[in-house]
């Protein structure tokens, strides 16, 4: 479960990076977080009540997650002139470890937050929503092309 969902969050945040650069493409964020908000309230099957108390508790733990992922980006080279000495590189990746365990740390504290608004069944389920809303999103803009 933790695997699956640090695949799904990274391919979530590309898409969202590669929707907002492309050329002459009418990307409005707000609406997409509507539309996200919708679609995962939608599958959830969530109450008003425990939409008011998911949201917060979600967003949070995005918001965390987005930020740790760009630090783990930052920390690859992007070009050939960057090359990076052998103990900076192996910083580097200790540096990536020490990311991932936190990552996974929030994780484990999102889903005891969250088990308390709702079922371990909807907390699985999300995990899949969240790659279904990216790639619901995917497929629209490849019509749209």
């Amino acid at each position: 479960m933790k695997m699956r969902f640090l695949v799904i969050v990274p391919f979530l945040f590309v898409c969202k990076l590669v929707l907002a650069q492309g050329p002459g493409r009418d990307f409005d964020s707000q609406k997409l977080q509507d539309a996200k908000i919708a679609f995962i309230t939608s599958r959830l099957d969530l109450t008003p009540d425990q939409a008011e108390k998911f949201w917060p508790i979600f967003n949070q733990f995005s918001d965390q997650r987005e930020a740790n992922l760009k630090k783990m980006a930052a920390l690859n080279p992007r070009r050939e002139s960057e090359k990076l000495s052998e103990s900076q590189a192996q910083e580097n990746i200790n540096q990536r470890f020490a990311l991932q365990k936190k990552m996974i740390q929030d994780e484990e504290k999102f889903v005891k937050e969250i088990s308390g608004v709702i079922t371990y069944s909807q907390i699985l389920q999300l995990h899949g929503l969240s790659r279904d809303f990216a790639r619901m999103i995917y497929q629209r803009q490849r019509k749209k092309d």
